[in-house]
C-alpha cells in the first residue's frame, strides 16, 4: 500500500498523457499559442505502462487517462489497451471531440467516461473553448451512452459566464442517463482565477433547489464529489466543492503528469522526478513512497498558486 502521514491510503492514479489539447478553454490553458512539451520529454508509451505496473504492484486499483486531451495522442489506442489489460478499473477524462475515433478501445477497456462540458449552448461553447465542436461533442455523448457506458460530465461553473445554465443541466438528466459533476472554479497560473468568480456548493445547491425537488445520495468513501437526484430523473447531479468544502481528509489520489513528475495534490507545488531515474533503469518505488509521505493535510498546503497551469498536470 501507498500510505501517506495523515494514514491515507493511495489506490487512484491519474495519468497525464499529454499536455496538448485541441481545445482552448481560457481557465486552463493559459494562452491560444501555447509552447506544448516535446515529445521526447513525455512518456512514451512503454513507460507508461512500466510505470503504471510499478503502482499497481504497491496497490493501486484504479486509474484514470486524462491530459490536456489524451485521445490527441497518436499512439493512445495501444496506450488504453495496454492499461487495460492490468487488473484496475480504467476511466478517462476527454473533451469528447475525438471519442468517434475510439469507441471501439474505449468500449472494451472502460466501462466510465467524464466529458468535460461547460455549457449546453453552442455559441457559448464556442467562447468557452475558442473551438466550433459543440455538435461533435453531443453527438460523441450519445453514442457513449448507445454502448450502455456510465457517463459523467464535468462542468466548472463560474460566474457570469455559465451560472445561468446550472438548472439546464440538472433538467438535462431528466431524459438522458448522464451524471453532471458541477466543479468549482480552482485557482491556477494563468488562469485568471478570482474568488468572486466561484459558485459555491451552497450557491449551486440553492438554485437547483428552488427549482427542482432534492435528493441527498449516498457518497462512496472516497468520493469527491457530494451527490444528489431529482427523483424521477434517470441521471443525477454532484458538486466538487474543492474551494468551498475541501474533501481533502478521505484523497486516495495521485497524478502522474504527462512528462512523468508526481504530484500528489492538484495544488502541491512539489513534484517528484519519476521518468528520469525509470530511464535510468532504477527503481523508482522508494521515490513514490517518499513523495507520498510528504503529502500535506490538505489543498497542497494552501499556496494555490504556486503551481503548474492545469493542462501541465492533467486534471
Amino acid at each position: 500500500m501507498i500510505v501517506d502521514a495523515f494514514h491515507r491510503v493511495h489506490d487512484y492514479l491519474r495519468i497525464s498523457l499529454t499536455d496538448n489539447c485541441n481545445l482552448r478553454c481560457f481557465y486552463c490553458m493559459p494562452e491560444e499559442d501555447y509552447a506544448f512539451t516535446p515529445p521526447s520529454r513525455l512518456m512514451q508509451a512503454s513507460e507508461i505502462l512500466g510505470i503504471a505496473q510499478t503502482f499497481v504492484g504497491l496497490g493501486v486499483r484504479k486509474i484514470r487517462l486524462t491530459g490536456g486531451e489524451p485521445l490527441v495522442r497518436k499512439d493512445v489506442s495501444s496506450i488504453i489497451s495496454a492499461l487495460g489489460a492490468l487488473p484496475v478499473t480504467l476511466t478517462m477524462t476527454t473533451n469528447g471531440t475525438r471519442l468517434h475515433h475510439f469507441l471501439d478501445v474505449i468500449s472494451a477497456s472502460m466501462v466510465s467516461v467524464n466529458i468535460s462540458l461547460d455549457t449546453l449552448r453552442a455559441d457559448r461553447f464556442r467562447s468557452i473553448t475558442r473551438r466550433d465542436e459543440f455538435d461533435v461533442v453531443f453527438q460523441n455523448i450519445s453514442a457513449l451512452l448507445s454502448r450502455g457506458l456510465h457517463l459523467k460530465v464535468n462542468a466548472v461553473i463560474m460566474k457570469g459566464i455559465n451560472d445561468d445554465e446550472i438548472t439546464d443541466f440538472v433538467g438535462w438528466t431528466r431524459e438522458t442517463p448522464v451524471h453532471v459533476r458541477f466543479i468549482e472554479f480552482m485557482p491556477f497560473p494563468g488562469n485568471r482565477w478570482t474568488n468572486n468568480q466561484v459558485v459555491t456548493w451552497r450557491e449551486m445547491l440553492d438554485t437547483i433547489s428552488a427549482r427542482y425537488p432534492v435528493e441527498r445520495l449516498e457518497d462512496g468513501p472516497h468520493d469527491t464529489a457530494k451527490g444528489y437526484r431529482v427523483p424521477g430523473h434517470q441521471g443525477t447531479f454532484s458538486v466538487i466543492s474543492t474551494m468551498s468544502a475541501p474533501f481533502c481528509s478521505t484523497c486516495n489520489r495521485l497524478r502522474l503528469t504527462a512528462d512523468g513528475k508526481l504530484k500528489n495534490c492538484l495544488f502541491s507545488a512539489g513534484e517528484t522526478d519519476l521518468l528520469g531515474p525509470w530511464r535510468r533503469g532504477e527503481d523508482v518505488t522508494a521515490l513514490i513512497r517518499s513523495n507520498v509521505s510528504a503529502k500535506a493535510k490538505e489543498l497542497g498546503g494552501h499556496n494555490l498558486q504556486a503551481n503548474r497551469s492545469m493542462i501541465t498536470i492533467g486534471g
